[in-house]
């Protein structure tokens, strides 16, 4: 299942690398509620990322399962990077 690319290295295409998947596992996160002091997974449809263009104004939200407080925590690039590569919806701020 390789082919040859023109450089002469052989290779394997991105259909013969997943043909064997069936089924990936969602990502979830781990998250804790400063109110409730609960501690959950969420899901990445249930986190939302904003972008700013500081640190100040870059962070994550979400509403706890346990309580409903609304939720929100400063995102450094670690955090950011883990977000948006788990597929959390991110809203870029753009200074006015």
């Amino acid at each position: 299942m390789s082919e040859t690319t023109a450089s002469g290295v052989r290779g394997i295409s991105a259909a013969s690398a997943f043909a064997g998947m069936r089924n990936v596992a969602p990502v979830r996160f781990r998250a804790g509620c400063p109110d409730c002091r609960g501690a959950f997974e969420l899901a990445a449809s249930a986190l939302r990322l904003a972008i700013g263009a500081s640190s100040r104004t870059t962070f994550y939200s979400f509403t706890c399962p346990d309580c409903g407080a609304a939720v929100r925590k400063p995102a450094g690039e670690r955090i950011v990077e883990l977000l948006t590569g788990g597929g959390v919806r991110t809203l870029r701020l753009h200074a006015p």
